[in-house]
């Protein structure tokens, strides 16, 4: 008597088959779910295959927040088949961010399917990522951002003109639609040397793309895909498939290559700007080819200049208008604050006079009121870093190729560092509080060798627009303004609607 059902051989085989297909699928879908486990971290159960991806469909802001709620300043989770851990505590923040940079955490996680910014700054790696910072840094000096200044006063000037014709009309304001033309401006402006005027071209095709872009969504079919199967990635790639829009990247590299010609020709010879300094820096493709120890030569190649041109249109637009968004509504929604920065801003710059560099870095509310602003909405909302071997930091063991990552706008809500945090308190930032104040638990731009090159330039930037409105505008609430102002939960730190004032001239309003 058999045990066995007396199946053809064929159908023995199939059987085998779709057994042996099943274990596969179990492994894969469960296998790297045992990390956490393993060194005791601890974090939200997983799904198979899914990780905790999909918890991010409330938002990674509100996932990001409850995790910190229920675990503490350490825990595990898993975005797919990737273990990412994240870290909370500012000893360690300090350790990943600065003291193991070049050699532990140099590098941010990579998800592929970068098209043509493969080699852009914020994903290259190691050698090639020193060799452009070093190429990069001296276009973000005091004295360069001086030589930039005129440019950033001559467009806060058209932002104010544009905004009076809104207050004219007593008209809510849609803050974003001003303050990205404006960034975009003064980051063509000063980069390139071109002057698109979107402020006064409201569909310009570098906004409108710029626009297109920035539609990220961390549920994107493709993200999924890679993070489910990061072995397809490969393969994507070599199909050209990427996780930008085509169209607006070939626009912005065609466009690109016609003002690096036109450089080139020596038609604006004359102009010191980023363009340039990279121009001058210009090696040939096969400089970079070096052997092993070789240390590589200083400079970028043609198609890195390019990629770095893009990146700081990209980075440059979203960060500055975003801020500006959010300290615009900080400040309608708190006029105390609004009318000690405006006290301020008639100190130093009486009956309108001109904005200056120097006095424009000395005003403290101004640039306490910002740190605020960007306490409670940073530029990034998570900080990342890739563990390039297995090390032990205050007892959390951290393997080889762990994704640390920093969850900056939970950081900027611990009431260990910020008491009352979802409150608008620009004091926090006064020089006798400054002092006391934890730097890796405030983290807008990262920190360490590898923060965000353009900081300092965008916050003169952002300076500059705020200081020029408050100089002719109270910023006021209105009916259309959401109170309390609500995150989308799709990508970027952003507001699920877009946030709307009025602007009242300041002539005709009736101030104390």
């Amino acid at each position: 008597m058999s045990y066995f059902p007396s199946f053809s051989t064929e159908t023995w085989a199939l059987l085998v088959l779709l057994l042996t297909l099943l274990i596969v699928n179990v492994r894969y879908g469960y296998w790297p779910y045992g990390t956490f486990k393993n060194i005791a971290v601890p974090g939200p159960k997983p799904l198979p295959f899914f990780g905790t991806f999909l918890e991010y469909r409330k938002g990674v802001h509100n996932f990001d927040m409850n995790c910190f709620k229920k675990y503490g300043k350490l825990w595990g989770f898993y975005d797919g088949r990737q273990p990412v851990m994240s870290i909370m505590d500012t000893a360690m923040i300090k350790t990943i961010l600065v003291k193991e940079c070049y050699s532990l955490f140099t590098n941010r996680r990579n998800f592929g399917l970068n098209g043509p910014l493969y080699d852009a700054l914020s994903i290259v790696e190691d050698e090639e990522w020193k060799r452009m910072r070093s190429v990069l840094s001296p276009s973000f000096t005091s004295g360069r951002l001086k030589e930039m200044f005129p440019i950033m006063t001559h467009y806060a000037k058209i932002l104010v003109q544009s905004l009076q014709k809104k207050s004219d009309r007593n008209e809510p304001v849609q803050m974003k639609e001003f303050f990205g033309p404006y960034s975009m401006d003064v980051v063509t402006s000063t980069a390139f040397s071109v002057n698109i005027d979107s402020l006064n071209n409201p569909d310009d095709p570098f906004v409108a793309n710029i626009k297109k872009m920035l539609k990220f969504n961390f549920l994107h079919p493709l993200l999924i895909i890679i993070s489910l199967f990061p072995s397809l990635t490969p393969l994507l790639e070599k199909l050209e498939v990427t996780l930008f829009p085509r169209s607006v990247m070939t626009f912005f590299y065609d466009s690109l290559r016609k003002i690096k010609a036109d450089r080139q020709k020596n038609v604006h010879s004359n102009r010191v700007d980023f363009l340039q300094l990279m121009v001058d820096s210009q090696i040939p493709d096969e400089a970079t080819e070096t052997k092993e120890g070789e240390k590589p030569p200083k400079g970028l190649t043609d198609h890195e200049i390019l990629s770095q041109s893009m990146l700081f249109i990209f980075a440059g637009y979203e960060t500055t208008s975003s801020t500006l968004s959010f300290l615009a509504y900080n400040l309608a929604t708190n006029p105390d604050a609004l009318k000690k920065l405006q006290k301020e801003v008639d100190e130093v710059f009486p009956n309108k006079s001109p904005v200056t560099y120097e006095a424009l870095m000395q005003m403290e509310y101004l640039d306490m009121a910002l740190n605020e602003s960007l306490r409670l909405y940073p530029p990034a909302g998570r900080v990342e870093r890739v563990c390039k071997k297995t090390i032990e930091i205050n007892g959390v063991t951290i393997p080889k190729g762990m994704v640390i990552m920093i969850p900056s706008y939970a950081l900027h809500r611990d009431p260990e560092h910020w008491p009352e945090p979802e409150v608008f308190k620009p004091e926090r930032f006064s020089k006798e509080n400054k002092e006391s104040i934890d730097p890796y638990a405030y983290l807008p731009f990262g920190a360490g060798p590898r923060n965000c090159i353009g900081m300092r330039f965008a916050i003169i930037v952002m300076k500059m627009a705020i200081v020029q409105i408050l100089q002719n505008f109270n910023i006021v609430t209105c009916k259309e303004t959401e109170i309390p102002l609500e995150l989308d939960n799709q990508g970027f730190i952003a507001p699920k609607r877009p946030i709307t004032l009025k602007l009242v001239p300041r002539t005709l309003h009736l101030e104390e």
